[in-house]
């Protein structure tokens, strides 16, 4: 079953966004993970009809803990879809990929002080909060900035 852009060349290879993945191995070696981008981005504005037509205000939101890149965060952006982060690590990755912070929703578990900080300093969409001692840790945070 062959999805998005994928296709079998004439020498019987596996093409990806028209890359040749025997070609891509022997360059990068293996594993090798290749996304289609074609695919990606028809899915997101799929996912965007879906919802938006029966919901016209919905927001959709990428799980970033699926997998995350520079590349993807730009992606997603560029379709117009939120970005669901669960640590600094991946906010960090959407920062350097230049998605709006306006855009991004913290969630996870048990977030440190310095992922809070990292969060109300760059102007997060929201934390989604898991606890009272989480809320109560996002307001003296918030309130120690002024």
């Amino acid at each position: 079953m062959l999805l998005g852009t994928q296709q079998v060349s004439a020498a019987g290879h596996l093409v990806i966004g028209g890359c040749d993945t025997v070609e891509l191995a022997r360059k990068f070696g293996t594993p090798l993970y290749v996304m289609d981008e074609a695919c990606i981005r028809e899915n997101c504005r799929a996912y965007r009809r879906a919802f938006e037509s029966r919901h016209p205000q919905t927001e959709i939101f990428y799980a970033g803990k699926a997998f995350l890149t520079m590349a993807l965060c730009r992606i997603v952006d560029q379709e117009g879809l939120g970005l669901d982060v669960a640590s600094a690590g991946e906010f960090y990755t959407a920062l350097q990929a230049g998605f709006p912070a306006g855009r991004v929703y913290l969630h996870g578990n048990f977030k440190s002080p310095s992922e809070m900080n990292l969060a109300l300093d760059h102007g997060v969409g929201r934390i989604v909060v898991d606890s009272v001692e989480e809320l109560e840790l996002i307001d003296s945070l918030a309130q120690a900035k002024g």
